[in-house]
């Protein structure tokens, strides 16, 4: 697997180790089935590989990069948008509707979502992904 994602990534070397040792781990059972095979933060200035990494994964593990769900999360910066990424609580309107994330995953549950830009999301957005992740 380093091969191949070094094939792609360039001067990204514990990024892919790291990836890769999650990825071997979740591979022989040593994961929680109901959590997802593996959760990465990758920060650093624009243009080091962030996106390119998630798309590497993506073709890596389901075999295309179509395997991936880009969020752009400088769209959930504010409070009320924390349910048009994961749908309207009970009672509200568009209740039966759901939100970004989990129609995208519904609909394509073997993929690789990669949060775009997060850290500009609302706090909320990150007590939300607490859960998920």
């Amino acid at each position: 697997m380093e091969e191949t994602l070094h094939t792609r990534i360039i001067g990204q070397d514990e990024a892919v180790k790291a990836i890769s040792r999650a990825i071997r781990r979740a591979r022989v059972g040593l994961k929680n089935p109901n959590r997802p095979i593996a959760s990465f933060i990758f920060s650093g200035p624009t243009g080091v590989g962030k996106s390119e990494l998630a798309k590497a994964l993506a073709a890596y593990y389901f075999g295309s990069e179509e395997a991936m769900i880009r969020l752009d999360m400088s769209e959930f910066m504010e409070r009320h948008t924390v349910s048009k990424l994961i749908g309207s609580p009970p009672g509200y309107v568009g209740y039966t509707e759901g939100g970004q994330l989990t129609e995208a995953v519904r609909r394509r549950p073997y993929t690789v979502v990669l949060f775009d830009e997060i850290e500009k999301a609302h706090p909320d957005v990150f007590n939300m992904m607490l859960q998920i992740l």
